[in-house]
This record gives structure tokens, sequence and C-alpha cells, in this order.
């Protein structure tokens, strides 16, 4: 009896449709039979050297195929995937490393040394993705290729899929094939992911969304995928006419880089059906300009975090009109509640946070039990995300609990706040955050991009005429940007660090 492993999935489906294009980049094409074998020269390469089933197997590189084979074919041998984000150097670096302890690290060429400066990782093995990865990948060694059996189950770990580390250091969430599986299935219902599409990847695949709520599914049910090593604007643009693209996922500042650029409006878009976003909510105007110049395009809003593969919620194309603003509901396989403080389940309608139950649920935090305890109750996750949920599941992000300003005694949300100063149309981006104060616990302070001039006294004037006064902000710092994580989300925790470094 075989176990339903990641690796399986793409063995079925090659044995479903062998002869269909399953990845596309730059000038190389594998169909599915192909990418299967592939798969398994890349894992007899692992294990020729010395990778052996519970290995930690880090990626640092940029968008490929080469990536993707890597995690497959480690899935395949049984051993542990480590996603490393290629932006990481120095500290953030040399912790991930260090923490997750992997016996090779592939990287890209240009990325190598840069491992090699960390304090701990001097030493360790380093790999290139171009040269081991596609050597192995384009052997012709067929001899034993289809009786190469490893002796993965289900239950073994396939990745330590490390959190954003918004509000402290990452931690490697334990995702087990299972959980995977459970997410894939999860996200083709949910998302409408089908063998027809033709999707294009464009966003890092070092991260969950891009990896595990699109181009996995999209593997799983025998989709056409081609792959882009990053989304700007004008390529994405032009391989969605030339390759006449059905779905894309990026996070909204892609999708305002879209909107906004002069080859929308020249480029023939009409295959384009399924806009999916995630990581924050769309921009009301931006949402509208897509929507007219493509009328058929239905949006999905996907929420989510690393602990679930990470897609929890999904507002879909049908349901964007009657709840703007919504996360959608629970997918397939996630069951949800909303808690107080002390874990019991609040009224429809009240704020609490939002606790997950699901087969999708990572084991818990790799050398973190004090952390695993904290975030896990009697079965249930608890997010850290503060919402409100309706009477019919729809559920409506407030806050993160860690962003819970708590000044002078009372509690206030920031997203309140950005939102209001959102209202200006002279802003661009704005983060709110509390900041140590001995007045106040925690004094509001609001960072700020601007995209025409305003002074800070007419923001201060425009949060006082529609919010409390304890709401408005006693700091305003006007910024050339905020600092942000792979996925979008803004780093509230540096900008604390900035805020009260100044006071």
């Amino acid at each position: 009896m075989r176990t339903s492993t990641i690796a399986e999935t793409i063995r079925r489906t090659a044995a479903r449709v062998p002869n269909s294009t399953a990845i596309i980049f730059d000038d190389r094409e594998w169909s599915y039979l192909e990418l299967d074998k592939a798969v398994t020269r890349v894992a007899q390469g692992l294990r020729g050297q010395g990778v052996t089933k519970g290995d930690r197997v880090a990626a640092y590189g940029r968008n490929s195929d080469m990536y993707v084979l890597l995690f497959l074919a480690t899935a395949r041998l049984g051993a542990i995937h480590v996603p490393v984000n290629f932006q990481l150097h120095g500290d953030e670096l040399d912790y991930i490393l260090s923490d997750s302890d992997p016996v090779l690290i592939f990287a890209d060429c240009e990325l190598a040394e840069t491992i090699t400066k960390t304090k701990s990782n001097r030493e360790r093995s380093v790999l290139l993705f171009e040269e081991e990865i596609l050597t192995w990948a384009l052997s012709d060694d067929d001899k034993t290729l289809q009786d190469d059996e490893f002796a993965v189950e289900d239950t073994d770990i396939a990745q330590l899929l490390y959190t954003s580390g918004t509000t402290s250091d990452p931690k490697g969430a334990i995702m087990t094939h299972r959980a995977l599986i459970y997410h894939y299935m999860s996200c083709i219902q949910g998302l409408d992911i089908e063998e027809s599409d033709r999707a294009l990847h464009s966003l890092p695949l070092y991260h969950s969304a891009q990896m595990h709520v699109f181009l996995l599914p999209a593997l799983m049910v025998g989709g056409w995928n081609k792959i882009l090593p990053a989304p700007v604007p004008e390529e994405v643009l032009a391989t969605m006419e030339q390759e006449a693209i059905t779905s894309f996922f990026a996070a909204p500042t892609v999708w305002v880089s879209l909107a906004n650029h002069p080859d929308l409006a020249v480029r023939e878009l009409d295959t384009l059906r399924k806009a999916y976003y995630g990581a924050s909510i769309m921009p009301g105007p931006i949402l509208e300009r897509l929507q007219s110049h493509l009328p058929k395009l239905g949006f999905y809003n996907v929420f989510g975090q690393s602990e679930m593969g990470p897609a929890c919620t999904v507002l879909r194309p049908e349901e964007h009109a009657d709840h703007p603003g919504s996360a959608g509901r629970p997918l397939l396989f996630v069951e949800a509640q909303v808690v107080g403080s002390e874990g019991n389940r609040v009224a429809i309608g009240e704020l609490g946070e939002i606790a997950y139950r699901s087969p999708q649920l990572c084991l818990g935090y790799w050398n973190k039990p004090a952390a695993t305890e904290d975030a896990f109750v009697d079965g249930w996750f608890r997010s850290g995300d503060l919402v409100k949920q309706d009477e019919n599941g729809f559920i409506e992000v407030v806050d993160r609990v860690r962003d819970v300003i708590n000044t002078g005694g009372v509690l206030v949300a920031s997203r309140e706040i950005e939102d209001c100063i959102y209202q200006l149309p002279e802003i661009a981006e704005v983060a709110v955050v509390g900041v140590p104060d001995e007045k106040w616990i925690e004094a509001v302070s609001a960072f700020i991009v601007v995209k025409a001039p305003i002074t800070k006294e007419k923001i201060l004037e425009h949060v006082r005429a529609h919010l409390a006064n304890f709401k408005v902000p006693k700091q305003v710092e006007i910024v050339e940007e905020l600092p942000r994580n792979a996925s979008g989300k803004i780093l509230k925790r540096q900008l604390r660090v900035v805020a009260d470094s100044r006071n």
C-alpha cells in the first residue's frame, strides 16, 4: 500500500497525463513524465551526496525549475526541505541555517559566497543549483529508475517552513507530507485550480504561498505552469499575453504595479480568468481599475499563515461585492473558531483571536518546545490574528494581537488608525505601531509613505476629525519606504525599534 506523499502525487499525475507540460522556465520545458524521472534522478544524486531520510537540505536561490526539482527530490528521498529567503544575509541568514542545521545547502552561483560570510556557516557544504541539480536532472542514466523506491511515509516531515518573523525571530513550522497534501486539496477545491489552467508563477518559490498554494496544487491536478524569475510588471504582462495565461497570483503590491503600468492597456489579456491575492487587503481603487479593464477576471483573496501551509480562508470572486474587505471563509479542511483571551469562543460579530484545527496544521516549531506549547492549546493553533466573524462564517481581519496598542490603558487596533490615514489621497502606505512610553504605556506612532506632498499637521487633523483623541498618533514620521518581508507584510517590529530609538 502506497502512502500519499508529495512526490507520489507527481508520479500519479505523470501516469495520468505523461506528455502534458508540467513546467516551463526560460528555454527548458518539462513534461510530467520528464519531471517525474528528473525528480528521481535528483533524489539519487542527493543520496549519492550522503543525504538520508530526515536530513535537512536548504535551498537558497531565486525562482527556477531547479528550485522545484530540489523540493520534490528531497520529498521523494524523505529528507527535509528548508527554503531560505534569498534576500537574507548576515545574522538573519545565519539564524535560519544554524537553527535548521542542514547537511547540504543549494544556492545560486551569485549567492553562494553570502553563506560563507555568516558566523556559523563558513564550513557548510554548498552546492550550486545550475551545476548539481541540472546535471542530475538531465542525466540519461535510466537504470533502476522505475524501481528505485524510497521508504517515505506521509507522516514524515517534508519541510521546515519558517515563519515570516514580523513580530519575532522566524520559527520553523514542521510540515509533514500529510499536512501539505491536505493543504493542496483545500486549495484545489477552494481556489478552483484545474488541469486546464495555464498558470504563471513569479513570486518567490521559497515563500509558502507561491509554492504550496499555487504551484504544487497545480502540479497535483496536471496543470500547465510557467515560472518567471521575478514579478517584473512588463515581463508579467507580456508573458500573460504571449502564453495565454489564465491564472496568476501576486501580493497586492504587485497587482498595484500591474494596474498602474501602461502596458496593461495595450496587452491582450482576455484569457486571464483567475486573479489571486493575499498578505493584505487589495486597495479598492486598484481592484476597481483591474475589474474595469478585465471584466471577466475573478478575484480570490487568500488569507492564512505559515503554520497552516499557509492558506486558511478564501474570499471567492462571487463574494467580493457583498463582503468587501473580508478574508472569506475557511477552506475545505480548515476548522476555525474565534476565541477570547481565555480561549473561550466569543459571540458572533465580537472581536477575538482566530484559532485553527486542521490536518493541514504543522506539528509545532523546530527546536522551540516553549513556543509550540504557547501556540497550540487543546489541538487548536492560536494564530495571533484578531478577527470578527459574521453569522455566515465570513471573517474580517482587524489586526494582529501583538499589533494592538495599549495607550493609556485603552486597547486600540493599529489597523483602524491606518485605514483612517489611508483615506487621504496623498498617502501611499502607512503603518501604525505602539512604542513604549512612560506616560501612555504605549504611544501611537505612524510611519507614512506619501505620493504627494502633505504636512504632518494635516494628517493629524484628519485623524482627529474621524477618530477619538486617544487614537491620534503621538508621533508621525514620513519615510521613503516601509520594511517588508517576502509576502509583502510590513515588519512592524523593525518600526518599533526605530521609533523607540528616537525617543
